[in-house]
């Protein structure tokens, strides 16, 4: 697989998605919406969790787009229980050669929450051997971030 996309909004085709139809233009790639995947949240021990299915689409892919709308100043919640999960799990640069692409759209965010955004997904790529390619958060910059691709 070439492309991943992880959609973090419960909208299959909300802005999240559009944001990405934008950085991935004329590109192959597989949309995941983390609506409809059950992930127990860290600890949690609940039958039917799919936090594997979705840690092995990750890791058969060579780009991954993480994709999340603004919510109470941060990271949709389903993206960050994903974040969260690889804890334990997952060990240090398991991801080598991938890279991680980071769309983060909300309705007039400031620059604070952003940078805790970018923060977090920069970190995230580097615990796991991913190369950080930049994020986006509106259509400008997402098609400026295409000619990473």
């Amino acid at each position: 697989m070439g492309i991943l996309f992880i959609n973090g909004s419960p909208e299959k085709n909300g802005n999240t998605a559009a944001l990405a139809e934008e950085l991935l233009k004329a590109k192959e790639y597989e949309t995941l919406n983390l609506a409809d995947y059950r992930i127990n949240t860290f600890g949690q021990e609940l039958p039917g969790d799919q936090f594997g299915e979705v840690l092995t689409k990750m890791k058969e892919a060579e780009m991954i787009v993480i994709g999340s709308p603004l919510y109470w100043h941060n990271l949709s919640g389903a993206v960050r229980t994903l974040l969260d999960r690889f804890y334990g799990p997952v060990r240090q640069g398991e991801l080598s050669e991938r890279k991680l692409f980071f769309l983060f759209q909300g309705a007039a965010p400031e620059k604070w929450m952003l940078e805790a955004g970018e923060y977090t997904m920069k970190r995230f790529a580097s615990l796991y051997g991913m190369t950080y390619m930049g994020m986006a958060t509106n259509r400008s910059e997402a098609k400026i971030l295409s000619e990473k691709l």
